[in-house]
């Protein structure tokens, strides 16, 4: 595994970190959830991601993980980064959602609490929220590291201008944000445009996350939307229509560069998100360990030729999803 500093901290985080925002809810397989972690572990993935409603159904994924840890993984703790997040709706009424001092400081007592730890080493405010002053959520979590509830703190989903307001507050309080977590992929190049830049300038580490655009940077559309998948779950984020034929189109495209470079279409778009050197770490999220596997072995071919990143970029012709 490789490992790059966040920011201009002294936490290293793997260049690959295993998200459970998908299959490790109740819903799920718990076996399969139990060897994907393992297995992650075992290859050097040392930071696991959840957030309050990861499952479903929501606090699943977070009391899953809590049982895998106690029972296999206890002993390690002090080898692990673990992060959780709240800001997205966690319960019915006023109070499970948003920004507010009152729900981020019930939501991570809670997550603590099914996850059977003493504290996180990363919270983040999981999304900005236009109906809280900025400064109360972020007071909120310089309090929670001061309450010794979480090491570190991290801003996602928020716009650059919003995510300067945030850091500078942070900064002002001594309680930094550690790291930015946004989407980024082939598909979604709009941190180029500004957030990475923030990110550098108050010296956060960046994690992306969605990497394979819900599975349409792989190879599994390449001929149809197949029955097990992201795409045909009617309940899933990914729906049906995005996976338009022009899309299609530019992953065979993009998918004989990949087989040219010894890759799978995959561990090809795993890479390319980590050539910018402001990436500090990628989450990956998988459905088994054979696609855990896939996204690990993107490690072993990083470089990108000029060429190759020009020949890219003009196949991708600024496409989105």
């Amino acid at each position: 595994m490789n490992y790059a500093f966040c920011g201009k901290s002294g936490l290293q985080l793997p260049k690959i970190s295993l998200g459970l925002w998908h299959n490790f809810g109740y819903v799920d397989d718990y076996e399969e959830a139990k060897r994907m972690i393992l297995h992650a572990f075992e290859q050097g993935v040392t930071h696991i991601d959840i957030a309050n409603n990861y499952g479903p159904p929501p606090g699943s994924a977070e009391s899953n993980f809590g049982k895998i840890l106690k029972e296999n993984l206890v002993s390690h703790r002090d080898e692990m980064i673990i992060s959780s997040k709240a800001g997205y709706l966690m319960w019915n009424g006023p109070y499970g959602d948003g920004g507010s001092r009152k729900y981020l400081m019930a939501s991570i007592d809670q997550s603590l609490k099914r996850t059977g730890l003493e504290y996180f080493d990363i919270f983040y405010s999981h999304r900005y929220d236009s109906n809280t002053p900025i400064e109360e959520t972020m007071q909120a979590l310089v309090d929670i590291v001061r309450q010794g509830k979480a090491l570190y703190v991290g801003l996602s989903n928020y716009p650059p201008d919003k995510a300067r307001l945030a850091m500078n507050y942070l900064n002002e309080q001594r309680v930094p944000s550690l790291i930015y977590q946004g989407k980024y992929s082939m598909f979604n190049r709009q941190p180029e445009e500004e957030i990475l830049s923030v990110t550098k300038e108050y010296g956060s580490g960046f994690i992306a996350f969605s990497p394979l655009a819900q599975g349409v940077l792989t190879d599994k559309y390449l001929n149809g939307i197949p029955e097990q998948s992201r795409a045909a779950d009617p309940a899933g984020f990914l729906r049906r229509e995005q996976v338009r034929p022009e899309l299609v189109e530019k992953v065979k495209e993009l998918n004989n560069i990949a087989q040219q470079r010894g890759q799978t279409m995959a561990e090809m778009a795993v890479a390319w998100t980590l050539r910018d050197e402001r990436v500090t770490s990628v989450i990956v999220g998988t459905r088994n360990v054979k696609q855990l596997q896939d996204n690990l072995n993107s490690l072993n071919n990083l470089d990108f030729t000029p060429e190759e990143l020009t020949l890219i970029d003009n196949i991708l012709g600024g496409a989105t999803l």
